[in-house]
């Protein structure tokens, strides 16, 4: 999934894997489980290049032992060409099980990070097919601010009016212009 920063990628996969729960999906997507892989964690106190490899080639390994139960979800998927600190051999890792389809895996990044790192690897670019997902528009935003503001209420234990739901995404459309709907309504 290409978009920008904001948009609502991680909260699309959330969904699905709701769906998932709640037997939502078409039959193909019965009893997937969605298990997200934050690379940067995968890397932390790895003391050298062939400890972060070996964490892979397990993670890799459970996907795989899944027989297609598992879909791999990647936030910052450029991370795993872009990383730093072997980060790049993740890309590798991940390539020969892509190509035999014994893995599933959806990523997130942004479309400068995608062209940036993913557009640059032919072998790694053309086993993802880009989806792009666009900011939504302002109703869009308005109807999913309303859909997590029981969470919010709840946890800050207050009422939040729609009206003040509507104000927050208008008012971020008009004055915050450096980030993206509906992320920019809810700071």
């Amino acid at each position: 999934m290409v978009g920008e920063a904001g948009v609502g990628k991680t909260a699309i996969i959330e969904g699905l894997a709701q769906q998932i729960v709640n037997k939502q999906v078409p039959e193909p997507l019965l009893n997937k489980r969605i298990l997200g892989l934050d690379l940067m964690s995968v890397m932390a106190g790895a003391s050298h290049k062939g400890e972060f490899e070996e964490r892979m080639k397990g993670v890799i390994d459970e996907v795989k032992a899944s027989k297609g139960q598992i879909i791999l979800f990647i936030d910052e998927i450029h991370n795993i060409v872009a990383g730093g600190e072997g980060a790049g051999d993740a890309g590798n890792l991940l390539k020969p099980g892509l190509s035999r389809g014994e893995m599933q895996i959806i990523g997130a990044t942004t479309l400068t990070e995608y062209r940036k790192y993913i557009e640059k690897d032919p072998a790694l670019e053309r086993r993802f097919q880009p989806v792009v997902v666009p900011e939504p528009t302002e109703e869009q935003a308005i109807k999913m601010l309303k859909a997590l503001k029981g969470k919010y209420e709840a946890f800050h234990r207050v009422q939040i009016p729609d009206a003040a739901v509507e104000a927050a995404v208008r008012l971020s459309k008009r004055y915050v212009g450096e980030r993206f709907l509906p992320d920019k309504a809810i700071d």
